[in-house]
């Protein structure tokens, strides 16, 4: 866990079909966001070139490259000489055949620690990236200090334990989840989002307000800070009126409150500090007892035969023999059986604690179900 605060940044800015370009323009970027004391710097998805998902055409992929490849090998120096961790999403061709929408995670020291795959796939007018990316995998397991669950996986990096999501992700709560229970102290959501011209003037309010809201809620829920970064400007695509990137990258804490936020139509570099101590101070205030340490846990409940309803108790004891009661609300097993005392995996539990305050269990167990008949 990070013990002192870490300053994390990020980079929001325009693209053209100059990949060189792009990854010039980027590597000023940090160099400025790490000037101004970032430490953890996560650049935009498909930072090095611009949105090709607009359309389907199968020239599109030679804009794929390796990883490590020509733009993740750059960013590695760079992080390097900087000694920051860097985020670098790119098109990635992993094999012949397949091609994933990728972040390379690069420490302080230059090292590639790995590689997040994007895992939910948008297929939509002008965001047709099933045609393009194939989901990450989903046997995604530990890797040393890197734990890893289900597609999703944390970075023990130099400054924090990081989670890397990509955009659509952001609108899928099981992704935030997972990857804050393998130990995510930050969130980053890579992103390319924007507004259809058409549709601007009508939704376009409330699409961004829709896309920090979820993403803000995935800190509240989690107990962690959250930062994405998106790109701006127009990108057209013949025969269609193209697509507004309206940018408003930014950064929240524990409590969903924005940290840092950027314009719609600037480029920016944002610099936020996040204090650990939030992570902590929103684990007691908010009746987290489930993510604390201590014995397995045991719930003693029964099922409504009609509604499916579990009704019970949720019961965590402590190291020091104590333990702490809470009224079950949901409990989701991967293994349920009529067995009594069975242990099983767990996949979601929720519980109205002490002082009538909701909590909900972060950890895969193990815990004894007491079935009651």
């Amino acid at each position: 866990m990070m013990n002192t605060p870490v300053t994390v940044g990020l980079i929001q800015e325009a693209v053209t079909s100059d990949s060189t370009a792009n990854v010039e323009r980027a590597t000023e970027r940090v160099r400025e966001a790490a000037g101004r004391g970032a430490q953890i710097v996560c650049l935009q998805e498909l930072f090095n070139a611009p949105y090709f998902c607009k359309a389907q055409k199968c020239e599109r992929f030679d804009i794929a490259e390796p990883i490590p490849g020509p733009a993740v090998e750059h960013m590695q120096k760079v992080a390097q000489e900087l000694g920051i961790v860097l985020i670098v999403p790119v098109f990635e061709r992993q094999a012949a055949g397949v091609y994933r929408n990728s972040a390379a995670i690069v420490d302080a020291d230059g090292a590639l620690l790995g590689v997040y795959r994007k895992m939910h796939i948008p297929d939509d007018p002008l965001f047709y990236e099933k045609y393009y990316f194939a989901p990450g995998e989903s046997n995604v397991s530990h890797d040393g200090e890197h734990k890893g669950a289900s597609g999703f996986r944390v970075w023990n990096t130099k400054y924090a334990k990081i989670g890397v999501l990509i955009c659509w992700d952001q609108w899928y709560p099981e992704a935030a989840r997972i990857t804050s229970l393998l130990g995510a102290e930050i969130l980053f959501y890579p992103t390319a989002i924007g507004w259809h011209p058409s549709e601007k003037k009508e939704f376009g309010e409330s699409q961004l307000d829709a896309w920090q809201t979820a993403q803000r809620a995935h800190a509240i829920a989690n107990g962690v800070f959250v930062a994405s970064p998106n790109r701006i400007g127009h990108e057209e695509e013949p025969g269609t009126n193209g697509i507004e990137f309206f940018g408003h990258s930014f950064i929240a804490d524990p409590f969903g409150r924005i940290l840092a936020d950027a314009p719609n139509t600037e480029e920016s570099i944002l610099v936020a500090k996040c204090d650990p101590k939030l992570i902590e101070v929103t684990a007691v205030n908010e009746g987290d007892f489930m993510r604390q340490g201590g014995s397995a846990s045991t719930f003693t409940f029964k099922v409504d035969p009609i509604t499916g309803r579990v009704f019970g108790t949720a019961t965590r004891g402590s190291g020091d023999g104590a333990s702490q009661t809470g009224t079950l609300l949901t409990l989701s097993v991967r293994a349920l059986t009529s067995n009594t005392n069975a242990t099983v995996q767990l996949v979601a539990v929720s519980a109205i604690g002490a002082g009538g305050r909701s909590v909900t269990a972060q950890s895969a167990g193990p815990y004894t179900l007491q079935i009651t008949p």
